[in-house]
């Protein structure tokens, strides 16, 4: 029998998922999880809360000298976030 069409499963699920109209929640989530990825364990340890709202990632830190510091490498922050999931999921990062 000869396959006529084949395409790569990982396409198939992608196809699914943007129209179910999934793709950008699972993006949101893949976000917030690389945060300690991106960032590391001792700037997770102070880290409260995280949650996106539009496209601004929204950050609740416990340490307002790490807020500060976070504050002025927002941009590259930005950029290494959304290169990790490998979409462009936030373009911005407010500390609260």
């Amino acid at each position: 029998m000869k396959r006529r069409k084949a395409e790569q499963v990982g396409d198939v699920v992608l196809a699914l998922l943007r129209q179910q109209g999934l793709e950008g929640p699972l993006n949101e989530y893949r976000l917030i999880q690389s945060w300690t990825d991106v960032l590391g364990k001792p700037v997770e340890r102070y880290t409260r809360d995280l949650y996106i709202k539009g496209q601004t990632l929204c950050v609740n830190l416990s340490s307002s000298v790490l807020k500060n510091e976070l504050m002025m490498q927002r941009t590259l922050l930005v950029q290494r976030l959304n290169a990790a999931v490998g979409a462009q999921v936030i373009t911005d990062i407010r500390f609260v």
